[in-house]
């Protein structure tokens, strides 16, 4: 069932995060179902203006709707990620989508107060929620590139102002967290210190953390051991996934994590069975295997097992 990501962070402010996960292909779009079924947790689907390009949107779109039919118990939102103007005035015009995404953090302050207002004025008609974004990360995401020097954490006096300014209805902010598997050289913590003070100028207002995989060192290794050449990788702590959400972090945004499994069970499926060429065996491998990727980090953002409650108050 398709409900609107504004239900979802009714429900679950100030509790625990919904996943919000891109999907690209069936494998997994079936993957993510399942996981977020066997978990019982909401959930929220993520299509980049990548992904829309990557086969096509309406194929996308299609597969979705096939999967709430495969698994009709489960709950969760289309949202569109990272989106610029004229994306984010396609997937308002289709009807689909619960949520868009509008990225101006790269553009000055008041430009992107600018773009997000006209956004959020054309969703609103629409009845859909508007994601922005103020400060910026670093690392890489699509044709999105960020250098080190250039990142930048969110100033929450500027947060407050350019929630009212906008009228957004969620904020990704920048406290610590990158795009890619090249998240972090060394040990590095969320800044919370920046969070609780997001929080304090917007209380209740739902927040959005992007770049949040993990960057499991197992995966990493288990790539490399199959041929792979990823190095100096770093992710968030997935232990820090539920005290963000006590401080307001509503959507957790989480991608490079599926990619990496995506890998690795290829890597070492074609590794191990060289002669093989049928892509079908690999893929029903990584989809059990999403699944129970999916279904861990639910666990950790504190999701699972929230589905019965979500339920019930979407019915009142």
């Amino acid at each position: 069932m398709i409900v609107t990501t504004a239900q979802l962070f009714k429900i679950a402010y100030g509790r625990y995060a919904i996943g919000a996960y891109n999907i690209n292909n069936a494998e997994q779009a079936m993957g993510l179902f399942r996981g977020c079924v066997q978990s019982k947790a909401p959930f929220i689907i993520q299509i980049s203006k990548g992904a829309r390009k990557y086969t096509d949107k309406r194929m996308l779109e299609a597969i979705i709707r096939a999967a709430s039919e495969i698994f009709p118990e489960a709950v969760f939102a289309v949202h569109l990620d990272h989106g610029d103007e004229e994306t984010c005035y396609d997937c308002i015009k289709s009807g689909f989508y619960s949520s868009v995404m509008i990225d101006a953090s790269h553009d000055p302050f008041e430009k992107n107060i600018e773009i997000t207002k006209r956004v959020v004025d054309a969703a609103h008609a629409k009845g859909i929620s508007v994601e922005a974004e103020l400060g910026m990360l670093g690392g890489v995401e699509e044709d999105i590139k960020v250098e080190e020097g250039n990142a930048c954490l969110t100033d929450p006096a500027q947060a407050e102002e350019f929630v009212k300014k906008t009228g957004c209805d969620s904020l990704a902010c920048a406290i610590g967290t990158s795009h890619g598997a090249f998240k972090f050289k060394g040990r590095q913590s969320l800044h919370f210190d920046v969070l609780e003070k997001i929080k304090a100028r917007l209380p209740g207002f739902p927040l959005v953390m992007h770049g949040s995989s993990s960057v499991p060192k197992e995966e990493v290794d288990r790539i490399n051991k199959a041929g792979g050449a990823i190095k100096d990788s770093m992710g968030v702590d997935v232990k820090e996934y539920l005290p963000a959400a006590k401080l307001g972090v509503t959507k957790v945004n989480i991608d490079t994590d599926g990619r990496l499994v995506w890998t690795r069970v290829h890597r070492e499926f074609f590794r191990d069975k060289p002669g093989e060429f049928d892509f079908r065996p690999p893929g029903k491998v990584f989809m059990d295997e999403y699944t129970k990727f999916i279904a861990t980090r639910n666990e950790l953002l504190g999701s699972a097992g929230q589905l019965d409650e979500v339920r019930s108050k979407l019915k009142k």
